[in-house]
């Protein structure tokens, strides 16, 4: 969750290392701090609050120096306090360290150190990580009878630590003594080294550096970097060699700033009739009258052997994989089926030997949704992603998937790879169908379908005014409920959602039909009700089920087809957006769901791309 951002080469490090953070703040923002070397050592700097508070303490007590490793948090272990910001420093106050994950034996080490003589300033898991390579680090340079120290001294002792460390990590460290080296290294959390010439950089992002390099190489996991400014060395935690790969860094900075846009979720969702284009570009055979699926890395032979989907994802990802597990039952006649990521791999879940797992995850990075993939595949499923960024980790070891090219997401409240994941899975779900039973003349008329929607979802941003005014009248309420049936129920869970996190109003999302069997005990003319219900085959149940509502004065906000007249009858107000068949409809119906909750925080003064107690992406468990 947290971001790291490192810098070696021959220019001063704070503003590398400060416009890097910015460009991480999404990751965490609960506190911040550099550490910086200099012929005078090491001076550490770390604010709690945003990056503007960290910038202002070194406009207040500036540093110099041209070696530098820095940090936004996202708080786990320890309150949100200046001690337990980051970097952290071992015994010595000559090493400094920055981390993302979560070391799970801390207590135990932490008692072992103290035992020896060290004394900690905060709760973190951290710093006890710190103290530990710096006392590794004092043995290996005890026992190196005067020998004047080297990086390689500084990459055996952070070694020596991992392997006691129990948990996840991406670090950076540097020492007073060792003025031109960072080490870094990586387990179950990001971190990618940036190519300069005569400087290196170091981050959790490759957003964060794009501005500065365009050749990057992402570490796997046990890799262990040893970074200069005029090279690198990459090696395994067991010392030997890792291979790798320079890749060319594919974001421009465009991807990373909002451009005339207020926030960078409004500017993404925006950006939607693009990135559904982009998801299905090159995938629509019209002479096979079917989707082409190359990164599945199974011949439609393999497809028809597979007897159940599993779907697998956290956050939105789930409510698009909830998307899937109907896309995949109605279009591709499987049964399919979503588990939460986060308990997939600590359930003995009963599944045949020709099932098919997918995974979905924006970043790519999400703790729990890797820790998915692994189990499955321990267990000998082919297990597929579904990821944004291709350089992932979930990318790299999945058994083959489908990239969604929706570009970066930076706003914490997915809106753009929501709708790209249900793309990508009508995708899947099509060619399945394809192989099944479902004609060519059939398979045209989804193309067409298909591709008209970009031009749709531009029609429905043209609201965005209307469901401003809409959202400006609900702003003041304490509680909202999402119902939706069949396809729209996942939509409203997601709509729940997004309201939940930026404008910090409790909402729930409900099958519709649920609302009599307890749900109703809710209503009051101050709990307003936001019903999809767009003229399919539950159209008329919805309608029922808006007049139980207004029979109990609840106000209502329907979502409906263009040209619903009976919608606009029975709701308080109504957004009508263009027809679809149903399999489509959570594409569109998704965002008028997502402009609402946007208006709705903007009306209140909300941080929207950094809500609070929130980073995007999750990469601790």
């Amino acid at each position: 969750m947290c971001g790291i951002v490192g810098y070696v080469g021959n220019q001063e490090a704070v503003p590398f290392l400060l416009e890097g953070l910015r460009r991480l703040e999404y990751r965490g923002y609960d506190s911040a701090g550099v550490a910086v070397l200099n012929e005078d050592g090491l001076a550490v700097r770390k604010r709690i609050g945003r990056i503007a508070n960290l910038a202002e303490l070194l406009r207040e007590a500036p540093v110099a120096g041209r070696v530098g490793i820095s940090h936004t948090r996202w708080a786990t272990h320890g309150g949100v306090t200046d001690d337990n910001a980051h970097p952290h420093t071992d015994q010595s106050g000559a090493l400094a360290l920055v981390h993302n994950g979560v070391i799970e034996n801390h207590g135990a080490l932490r008692e072992a150190l103290a035992r020896d003589g060290h004394v900690f300033r905060s709760q973190t898991d951290t710093e006890v990580l710190a103290h530990l390579v710096g006392k590794h680090f004092q043995a290996v340079r005890g026992g190196a009878g005067g020998v004047a120290v080297s990086a390689a001294q500084l990459e055996e002792a952070v070694r020596s630590a991992l392997s006691q460390v129990v948990g996840t990590y991406g670090i950076a460290v540097v020492h007073s003594d060792l003025p031109r080296v960072i080490v870094g290294a990586r387990r179950g959390s990001p971190l990618v080294l940036g190519i300069g010439k005569g400087e290196h950089f170091l981050a959790s992002d490759v957003g964060a550096i794009a501005r500065h390099t365009r050749e990057v190489v992402y570490l796997k996991d046990f890799d262990v970097a040893v970074v200069t400014p005029d090279g690198f060395e990459l090696s395994t935690l067991n010392g030997g060699l890792s291979g790798y790969e320079i890749k060319a860094v594919e974001i421009q900075e465009k991807d990373v700033d909002k451009g005339d846009y207020p926030h960078f979720m409004l500017k993404e969702i925006f950006e939607q009739p693009e990135t559904i284009r982009d998801a299905m570009r090159g995938r629509l055979s019209r002479e096979e009258a079917s989707p082409k699926l190359g990164g599945l890395n199974m011949t439609n032979a393999e497809l028809r052997t597979v007897e159940r989907v599993v779907l697998t994802g956290c956050g939105t990802a789930f409510h698009a994989a909830m998307v899937g597990e109907l896309l995949i039952e109605q279009l591709g006649h499987i049964p399919a089926e979503v588990e939460f990521a986060s308990e997939f791999r600590y359930r003995n879940l009963p599944l045949p030997k020709d099932v098919l797992v997918f995974a979905l995850s924006q970043s790519g990075e999400t703790a729990d949704t890797l820790a998915a993939v692994r189990e499955s595949q321990r267990k000998g499923h082919r297990t597929l992603g579904i990821c944004n960024n291709v350089a992932s980790t979930i990318a790299r070891e999945s058994d083959g998937g489908v990239y969604m090219h929706a570009g970066t997401e930076i706003g914490v409240a997915a809106t753009k790879s929501f709708t790209s994941q249900c793309t990508v899975l009508t995708l899947i779900a099509f060619l399945k169908g394809r192989i099944r039973h479902l004609s060519s003349a059939e398979g045209l008329r989804m193309i067409d379908e298909l591709e008209a929607l970009p031009d749709k979802v531009r029609e429905i941003l043209k609201l965005s005014d209307q469901i401003r005014e809409v959202a400006r009248k609900y702003s003041h309420v304490q509680s909202m409920m999402f119902l939706g049936r069949q396809f729209n129920y996942p939509v409203a869970l997601e709509g729940a959602l997004k309201m939940k996190e930026i404008s910090y109003i409790h909402a729930s999302g409900h099958p519709s039909a649920e609302l009599k069997h307890g749900i109703i005990a809710l209503i009051t003319p101050e709990l307003p009700s936001v019903f999809i219900a767009p003229e399919d085959s539950v159209f008329e149940k919805n309608l029922s089920n808006i007049e139980e509502v207004r029979a109990r004065k609840g106000p209502v906000i329907g979502i409906g087809s263009e040209g619903s007249r009976r919608l606009e009858q029975i709701c308080d107000d109504v957004i009508l957006i263009p027809r679809c068949p149903d399999y489509l409809s959570p594409i569109l119906n998704a965002i008028p769901l997502q402009l609402l909750a946007y208006h709705t925080a903007v009306a209140l003064g909300c941080d929207v791309d950094k809500p609070r107690n929130l980073a995007k992406s999750v990469t601790v468990e």
